[in-house]
């Protein structure tokens, strides 16, 4: 994901921040119309139009249609959506026009391996989306929706955005750690990853640190699956285990030198049991790694981008999520230092430090002591 951005100085919302109806109503259509874009991207990236373009672009309707096996009526609509909202660029000096893809739009929305890599953004939306009807009713009864329920659409977006910067940045950013550097180059080093998704932060630990063995959990089978695919792919299966287990069964697979918990935490319905059972899991004088949202230390009413994009996880996703296994402790993606702080003290932990770690994507690392 894209690096996040610099939080600005919040005022509490009143008087003077009265806006007409007018004003507002173009606000309301402009995110329509955003909206639209997002929707668009979605149906691009999933047919594999962008990335025809990128390959063999610029291409007719026709060209594309025929390239992609879809189909050419629809594949006309889109491509003229598209340059009409300027994401791609058309001829229109040939019969039929051409379409194209600049080089920076391409990397955004096809190249997987690029930090500005954006294009599965949409799929965590269109995933929840399928399930407002849900939603509705959660939110009337305090139920919720569960991440298995969201599909394979969100368990991709988020392996997919996150994949990038493990691959590139999770090994130098804790490099920079000496004592966690120390830890994980010791040779037969333990370590725990709870909740790792499609196990892309697993297998960069694992490509960084040869010498150690790692122990994957998370409690979604289809997650598990695909974590193990990769492992496989990556030549990583004899030293790297993805087993399908709560985070408060870590003490049956420990003990640990280190543990990490990556984008999950905020996630888990009871985080306090969770974080206590690893605590028992880990060695003596081990520590907990900790990357969650690096949102703003409190709620003032209006907030940055980034808070604002974690108010529309935590919306349709993330609060949802947790609140499907009752009881929950309801945390929601907009997840401050100081509710982890509390969290921490609650499982047992003595302190819990932010690392210097910096400019990585949307988050923040947190050392949570014994």
């Amino acid at each position: 994901m894209t690096e996040a951005p610099t939080h600005s100085d919040s005022h509490a919302a009143g008087a003077d921040d009265a806006v007409s109806a007018e004003v507002f109503a173009e606000r309301l259509f402009a995110s329509t119309l955003a909206t639209v874009e997002t929707l668009s991207v979605y149906l691009g990236e999933r047919l594999g139009w962008y990335r025809c373009l990128a390959d063999h672009g610029p291409l007719s309707a026709e060209a594309l249609a025929s390239r992609t096996n879809t189909d050419a009526r629809y594949a006309r609509e889109w491509l003229e959506m598209q340059s009409a909202y300027r994401i791609l660029d058309v001829d229109l000096s040939t019969d039929p026009p051409v379409f194209g893809i600049s080089a920076g739009v391409a990397e955004v929305l096809t190249d997987t391996a690029s930090l500005s890599y954006l294009g599965a953004l949409p799929r965590m939306f269109a995933a929840a989306a399928r399930h407002l009807p849900e939603l509705l009713d959660a939110y009337r009864t305090g139920g919720g929706v569960s991440w298995e329920a969201l599909g394979a659409d969100a368990r991709e977006c988020q392996a997919a955005l996150n994949r990038p910067w493990f691959d590139s940045r999770l090994a130098p950013a804790l490099a920079g750690i000496d004592h966690l550097h120390a830890t994980l180059s010791r040779p037969g080093a333990r370590i725990a990853d709870i909740g790792f998704g499609a196990g892309y932060s697993t297998i960069a630990l694992a490509r960084a640190y040869p010498e150690a063995e790692f122990v994957g959990l998370d409690v979604d089978e289809a997650s598990v699956r695909m974590a193990q695919d990769n492992a496989t792919a990556a030549g990583m299966t004899d030293r790297v285990r993805f087993l399908v287990a709560d985070g408060d069964e870590a003490t049956a697979h420990g003990p640990f030198d280190a543990a990490f918990a990556f984008e999950c935490l905020h996630d888990m319905p009871r985080p306090v049991e969770v974080l206590a059972a690893v605590r028992a899991a880990l060695s003596p004088g081990a520590s907990m790694i900790v990357m969650d949202e690096a949102v703003s230390d409190e709620f003032t009413g209006p907030a940055d981008d980034l808070d604002k994009i974690m108010y529309g996880f935590s919306l349709l996703v993330c609060l949802p999520d947790s609140m499907s296994s009752p009881p929950s402790a309801a945390t929601g993606t907009v997840f401050r230092t100081s509710t982890l702080r509390t969290y921490a003290r609650d499982a047992g932990y003595r302190d819990v430090v932010v690392l210097p770690i910096e400019d990585f994507s949307f988050f923040r690392f947190y050392e949570l002591t014994t």
